[in-house]
């Protein structure tokens, strides 16, 4: 019997040839990354147990992404606690204001992760770098201290459940749309301590940033990971990035998944996720009309320059509708100044948008657009759970980028098409 990618890149980490799902293994890893909210910690913890040396300061991120710049005192003082572990032992992937970025964006951008790889991050979005062919997961802070020492993960080799999306996507549908659509099918807890593994004629046709999106949400089923096998679009991306080795595989004919669900894209229209769980999905027809206050458009999940480009191009030349408000955050600094060479912020500012330096910010009802009593707001995020973005009253819709700009404009849920 074959291994799955996910199984042959868990394997390539321990000393076995070959793992299997249901395993345990201690495996070693390439990055571990830690956040504002999480590292602290992490690192309380590391202090706590008498550490004094970390297993390769080359190998640890550092993002202070959540609540910077910093939002009031506290939030200062978890950043503090970063800078000054990241001082004392020399970690090089410490990225400060003016440097920052939302991490899962990031890291990627800055080839600190690559195909082969494997991640783990105090932040359950981890799985973002799946997109590259990695094995990348989300893990406790404690699990993050014991890394920072050892460089070594304990683990449950994961089941595969293989995600196959053959076809042409519709107009304006995107990759959030797929992953919006496949947890609307199997549920939040469908893929629950599993591997989300995508492939297909639909898939392959992806940017490699709509497969971050993809491989971003799969926690939002439950996965352990979600993964896409790595092709030459990926060593494209990759390349230009990378300043070390690495390593391409995929799933052999013969492996094992525990279920395998094919899909035909054009079966997939706009997704909107309905409060107040990622599943409850609903296509753009049964939500239009829908009433709104604020608009999000960014976050590890749709704030990089292709996302910005289509909300710009829906926006362009049209204004943000008065009763609410519009906020666009790019994912990184190069997103930022990216978007800025291309005349994408001087369209959301002309249409009278907010725009904000790269924050997680509002995604997690940290700053930078919380919303009050009783409000509602449609965002490109990856997570619509009660009081998430502010008042427990408050409601949140999720979507992709296009329908984000179109609704900003009508101040309803709307598909593109009506504004374009």
């Amino acid at each position: 019997m074959g291994m799955t990618i996910t199984e042959k890149i868990i394997a390539a980490h321990t000393d076995n040839d070959s793992v299997k799902a249901g395993q345990y293994v201690y495996a070693g890893v390439d990055i571990c990354l830690g956040n504002d909210i999480t590292a602290p910690i992490s690192i309380r913890e590391f202090n706590d147990a008498g550490l004094k040396k970390v297993f390769d300061p080359d190998k640890i991120a550092l993002v202070p992404d959540h609540f910077t710049p910093n939002k009031d005192i506290n939030s200062a003082m978890q950043v503090k606690t970063l800078r000054e572990f990241a001082k004392k032992f020399n970690i090089k992937n410490y990225f400060e204001v003016g440097r920052v970025g939302v991490e899962h964006a990031l890291l990627p951008e800055q080839g600190i992760v690559l195909p082969g790889d494997l991640i783990i991050g105090a932040d359950s979005h981890t799985c973002t770098y799946g997109a590259l062919g990695a094995f990348s997961t989300g893990v406790g802070s404690t699990d993050l201290a014991a890394c920072f020492a050892t460089g070594e993960v304990w683990l449950k080799v994961p089941e595969s459940i293989h995600f196959v999306v053959n076809g042409a996507l519709n107009k304006w549908v995107s990759g959030k749309d797929i992953i919006l659509y496949i947890i609307g099918k199997i549920g939040v807890d469908g893929a629950l301590y599993k591997a989300m593994e995508f492939s297909g004629s639909a898939i392959s046709s992806l940017s490699m940033d709509e497969r971050m999106t993809m491989c971003n949400m799969a926690i939002e089923a439950g996965g352990k990971n979600g993964i896409i096998a790595p092709d030459e679009r990926t060593r494209e991306y990759v390349d230009e990035r990378a300043e070390r080795k690495y390593n391409f595989y995929e799933s052999d004919k013969d492996c094992d998944y525990c279920d395998v669900h094919e899909i035909d894209a054009g079966d997939i229209p706009l997704q909107i996720a309905f409060p107040d769980l990622p599943d409850n999905t609903k296509s753009i027809e049964e939500a239009k009309g829908v009433k709104i206050d604020q608009v999000i458009i960014g976050s590890c999940t749709n704030g990089r320059l292709s996302d910005l480009r289509i909300a710009a191009e829906v926006i362009k030349g049209k204004k943000v509708d008065p009763s609410i408000r519009l906020i666009v955050i790019p994912a990184t600094q190069q997103i930022y100044k990216d978007a800025l060479k291309e005349g994408l912020i001087e369209t959301f500012i002309d249409a009278e948008a907010a725009v904000s330096t790269p924050t997680c910010g509002p995604c997690l009802g940290g700053h930078m657009g919380i919303l009050a009593e009783g409000e509602s707001a449609l965002s490109t995020t990856n997570r619509n759970f009660v009081g998430r973005m502010g008042h427990l009253s408050s409601k949140i819709y999720l979507c992709g980028p296009a329908v984000a700009a179109a609704s900003a404009v009508t101040g309803t849920i709307t598909h593109p098409d009506s504004v374009v």
